[in-house]
């Protein structure tokens, strides 16, 4: 996530809609000082074609008050450094989910009031995102959710030990719609394999998308792994579980006529390892030069 900054020289009081001033950030003063770090695994693990690209947009008043208020309570910055005790992360022994990519965070804050003894770790990049699910969370009394910063495969890889997580919900991930960015999709079988060393036996992995296309990648990459189960005697797609919220997105896309696809596949009692398969130590991939040229581009 990078940030703009702007010279001491340039720096001056501004003043917003209403009149009031607004503090003007200096030459490498941080945007938020107690809140979420611009790039907190910094340098220290390998390139690899990441899934995600971060956005920029404004953050508001109140996201930006509650990322300076909450962070140091419900935060937590990825940087691969430290392993994670979920039960002092979470301030009890719940059970908990890990959702990757929670957009403005709505739909989490429904789930975790409606589940209130099933902690959230929520992961995202995008900072207005990160301020608003902290605002409904502290607004709202969850004290069960929990906001990460960063890369998701960092924080599985590095930070979370053997079978700590209950479940895994990825809602409506970017579906990389061209080919030769397919690569870039996350349920990939590396992937997969990765999530189940750190899912407990028996947890779910719930993927949504109204994509129809990954939507079908998905399924055959999970039904194909041997680390998890379909829930359904039939073998496709689940019908859209009661836990999981209808999101303003989501009907939008409905009232255009798109399809959403539900899969809820279980991680099975005993992991399957076989010679070909990538290991977790090893979850990296060194772009070639059209990577590198497509990460800059894109």
């Amino acid at each position: 996530m990078s940030e703009s900054f702007v010279s001491r020289e340039e720096a001056r009081p501004a003043s917003d809609e209403d009149g009031s001033l607004r503090h003007t950030r200096a030459k490498g003063e941080p945007r938020f000082p107690a809140g979420p770090k611009a790039d907190p695994a910094g340098s220290h693990f390998e390139r690899r074609i990441r899934s995600f690209q971060p956005r920029r947009s404004r953050v508001t008043a109140g996201q930006a008050d509650a990322l300076q208020r909450l962070w140091p309570k419900w935060g937590l910055d990825i940087d691969g450094q430290r392993t994670i005790d979920l039960a002092e992360l979470f301030g009890g022994d719940l059970p908990v989910v890990l959702e990757i990519g929670f957009g403005m965070g709505e739909a989490t804050a429904q789930m975790a009031a409606e589940d209130p003894e099933t902690g959230i770790l929520a992961v995202d990049v995008h900072t207005p995102g990160q301020g608003n699910l902290l605002n409904l969370a502290d607004r709202n009394g969850l004290s069960n959710i929990r906001v990460g910063n960063g890369d998701a495969i960092i924080l599985l890889r590095e930070m979370l030990p053997p079978e700590s997580l209950s479940g895994l919900r990825v809602y409506f991930p970017d579906p990389w719609p061209k080919k030769r960015h397919h690569k870039r999709r996350l349920i990939q079988p590396e992937f997969l394999s990765l999530v189940a060393t750190r899912l407990e036996p028996g947890a779910l992995v719930h993927c949504a998308t109204d994509w129809e296309p990954y939507a079908e990648q998905m399924l055959e990459v999970l039904s194909a792994h041997p680390d998890f189960e379909n829930t359904q005697p039939d073998g496709g797609y689940a019908p859209r579980p009661g836990f999981r919220p209808l999101t303003r997105f989501e009907g939008q896309g409905l009232d255009k006529g798109h399809v959403v696809n539900d899969l809820l596949f279980r991680r099975v009692d005993h992991l399957v390892r076989h010679p070909d398969q990538q290991s977790v130590e090893h979850f990296t991939e060194h772009p070639d030069k059209e990577s590198v040229a497509e990460s800059v581009d894109d």
